[in-house]
């Protein structure tokens, strides 16, 4: 009943007040909305806002009623914090319905619209096939709302066949890709793998090697400033933050006998005898001092799940961190490169798939060396190659420019609260990012339509 309560005070918020809220973020600041009009579809409750009634029933994935609270937020940390939250990740999809609400070019006639944001909760509808009843149809995620949208005002869809359509996907693409053809079915729904769904953008935490719909987003963090001075504090702490342990790990993995990158992790710094040493290292061939260091190796064990929904467990590790490892498990990303980046931690990487080649729009690709460390995982696993000879090696100045850097990134992997100050709008953060990078893919591809035509 709590979570019925929940989602019907959302519901009410989200619908009575899109237009007002519209009509004040226009009125606020002055915005140039050339090629920037963005139609919110209306979609039936049974798309969005009916699904989180059944945020209790899949026992085997999680019971994420708690973090409902605040718009999809969570709990604050503690009852004074302002900026703190015990997010869900699975709830980007409705935080990024209620951040759209505040988009300052909003549009109630499609006709007029340079891209139409299609609020579907696919993730969370996703848990059905994936832990629910719908297990044996899971080639059918996504086919409802595709007859609905053909068969309700059919034309917003195909005057450009779903082109100028986006919508936000909050879990990896992995989840989705399961080919239609598969008889019985495996893991994951077909939702990607629809032909009916080939044009649309998705926006998404981790996309495929070989993305034609997807562009991955940032993960949603605990960290929600609702005002710039709170954010500028934060980025203040991090850049004092005194970095007392070389090297840290928070996850889970790695403790079976089978070789891979988080049992090497493991081995290292539990064999080294710098792990839990206060004992001096000093690097004479050119590299960092550590003889300030308490930790060169920690290790936040998150196994189980226990830091998902407890920020204070792993970031404050991580703000006395010099380097965050940030090795694949299930699928090649990781929240956690975006806690560390927060933290001001910078980030170590041991496959391409889990950064560089997803996250273009937030962390440019181009910028990668100059904020990140990069080791294949298999000169770790299977050639010897040691994590804290290639981090000690690395010297004084350059540590401190690329620190420097990830700071500078942290405003760009935030997703800010809703109802923020001005000040605090006018800075750029993930979501503001993701729906730029999203309007220029859409005028790209209806550009190229246009051309071949």
């Amino acid at each position: 009943m709590a979570c019925k309560t929940i989602s019907f005070f959302f519901f009410c918020f989200l619908f009575i007040s899109i237009d007002s809220i519209s009509s004040q973020r226009l009125s606020d600041t002055e915005t140039d909305c050339s090629k920037r009009w963005i139609h919110i579809r209306r979609l039936p409750s049974r798309f969005n806002l009916d699904l989180l009634t059944n945020c209790s029933e899949y026992p085997l994935f999680d019971d994420f009623c708690p973090y409902l609270a605040n718009h999809g937020l969570g709990p604050k940390t503690h009852n004074k914090s302002q900026s703190w939250y015990r997010s869900n990740p699975l709830l980007l999809e409705l935080i990024f319905h209620r951040r759209m609400l505040e988009y300052p070019c909003l549009t109630s006639d499609p006709s007029q619209a340079n891209a139409i944001y299609l609020p579907y909760y696919a993730a969370i509808d996703s848990l059905r096939y994936l832990y629910g009843p719908g297990v044996n149809n899971s080639m059918e995620h996504g086919l409802e709302l595709y007859d609905y949208l053909q068969d309700n005002e059919g034309w917003i869809w195909s005057r450009n066949h779903g082109a100028d359509h986006f919508l936000v996907m909050s879990r990896p693409a992995l989840d989705f890709s399961q080919s239609v053809d598969v008889n019985p079915p495996i893991w994951g729904t077909s939702f990607l793998e629809l032909p009916e769904f080939y044009n649309l953008t998705v926006l998404i935490v981790e996309g495929r090697a070989w993305p034609w719909q997807e562009q991955a987003v940032p993960y949603l963090t605990s960290f929600h400033p609702p005002i710039l001075g709170l954010l500028e504090s934060w980025i203040k702490r991090v850049r004092a933050s005194k970095r007392t342990t070389l090297l840290l790990f928070a996850g889970g993995g790695g403790v079976g006998s089978s070789p891979n990158i988080r049992r090497s992790i493991r081995n290292e710094c539990e064999n080294s005898s710098l792990s839990n040493s206060s004992d001096v290292y000093v690097n004479n061939g050119g590299g960092h001092d550590y003889s300030k260091m308490r930790k060169v190796c920690d290790i936040v064990d998150c196994s189980n799940g226990v830091c998902e929904h407890d920020p204070v467990r792993y970031m404050r590790p991580m703000l006395r961190a010099t380097f965050c490892l940030q090795p694949p498990g299930d699928t090649p990303t990781r929240r956690s490169t975006f806690d560390g980046i927060i933290a001001g931690c910078i980030p170590v990487f041991f496959e391409e798939q889990s950064a560089k080649s997803q996250y273009g729009w937030h962390l440019p690709e181009e910028m990668y060396r100059d904020f990140a460390v990069f080791m294949p995982k298999e000169d770790i696993v299977f050639k010897g190659l040691r994590i804290l000879d290639v981090l000690m090696g690395i010297p004084r100045d350059e540590v401190r420019r690329m620190r420097e850097r990830v700071i500078e990134l942290i405003p760009r992997v935030v997703y800010r609260k809703h109802g923020s100050s001005l000040d605090l709008r006018a800075r750029k953060d993930a979501f503001d990012i993701a729906v730029e990078g999203a309007l220029r893919r859409i005028h790209s591809r209806l550009k190229a339509r246009d051309f071949d035509q």
